[in-house]
């Protein structure tokens, strides 16, 4: 049980440094095109870095329903943004091509 949760917590720090590496690219870019792809790689990343700390809170906590509600969130948020991130990426993709 240790192992999992050190774990996850080593992906969710990788996560928010990937997560921060391209937001910090994306603002500094002056080309449009890859500045959106280097946006669209910052959701992906955030995505599932939300995904992560969603079943951390659900699965290693205590029971209750504010943190079971709070994993739900997190989880749609995150499904959501590794969504568009990867909807995104492609579009960006094909125009650097």
């Amino acid at each position: 049980m240790h192992a999992i949760q050190l774990t996850l917590f080593i992906l969710i720090c990788l996560m928010l440094g990937l997560t921060l590496f391209y937001s910090i690219r994306s603002r500094r870019e002056p080309d449009a095109a890859k500045r959106g792809l280097y946006t669209a790689r910052m959701n992906i990343f955030m995505g599932l870095m939300l995904v992560l700390i969603a079943v951390t809170q659900i699965f290693f906590f205590s029971e209750s329903s504010f943190r079971r509600i709070f994993g739900t969130v997190l989880v749609l948020i995150g499904v959501f943004n590794v969504f568009v991130g990867i909807r995104n990426h492609g579009h960006f993709d094909r125009l650097l091509r």
